[in-house]
């Protein structure tokens, strides 16, 4: 239950501010994500399945393409790239409109309301550009005190430029950060910006604690 590990973490140590992945923590997107990459990788003709897409999670959209590429025979122009980007962005947006607040799970309103209760900061750092459409259609966009999305960063997961920028916004020094993130990226980045962290593996294969 991630309502249990993050507040025993938080009783634990010195705990100012809590920053959420939002894919695969707060939301069930990776089956979004994952059809429209199947869709573009059908349209190109590119090997892919469950075992190259667990590579892609808690990484930007460039850097999951790329990782797709390795190892095919041929090569992309920049514009090629970048229209692969657009048609998978595309289809994933409109996977999203079918999201409701009924895609989070009770725990994480459970968490959030206790949050605020013991005036812990809370903000989501996501690699996704689409963070804030997400937050919007699950109704989640007001339940934090701040959005670090895709577009604040130049450098995505696991560099740990987003949760230090988080920290920073937040005027909370990273050492009373603590990180909920379900992608090795994530942990890694998190790892770097030297915050606790707590892993967390939504609806996939339990949930597991791992704490710096």
């Amino acid at each position: 239950m991630i309502d249990c590990l993050v507040l025993q973490t938080v009783s634990e140590h010195i705990i100012k501010a809590v920053l959420f992945d939002l894919d695969g923590v707060l939301v069930a997107t990776d089956h979004l994500h994952y059809q429209a990459w199947s869709a573009l990788a059908q349209r190109e003709c590119i090997p892919f399945d469950d075992e190259i897409n667990q590579h892609l999670r808690g990484v930007s959209r460039r850097h999951s393409l790329e990782i797709m590429l390795q190892g095919i025979d041929r090569s992309y122009s920049e514009s090629e790239i970048r229209e692969m980007l657009e048609f998978k962005n595309a289809l994933y947006c409109s996977f999203l409109e079918t999201l409701t607040p009924s895609a989070v799970s009770p725990d994480v309103w459970v968490l959030l309301d206790e949050l605020n209760r013991q005036s812990i900061l809370s903000a989501v750092v996501s690699a996704s550009c689409n963070a804030r459409v997400v937050l919007k259609e699950t109704g989640l966009i007001d339940a934090f005190d701040l959005v670090v999305d895709g577009c604040d960063v130049t450098r995505s997961k696991p560099d740990p430029q987003g949760f230090l920028l988080a920290a920073e916004r937040l005027n909370v020094s990273p050492a009373d950060c603590l990180v909920v993130e379900d992608a090795p990226a994530g942990v890694e980045a998190a790892h770097r910006a030297g915050m606790h962290v707590v892993i967390h593996q939504y609806e996939r294969i339990g949930v597991t604690r791992c704490i710096r």
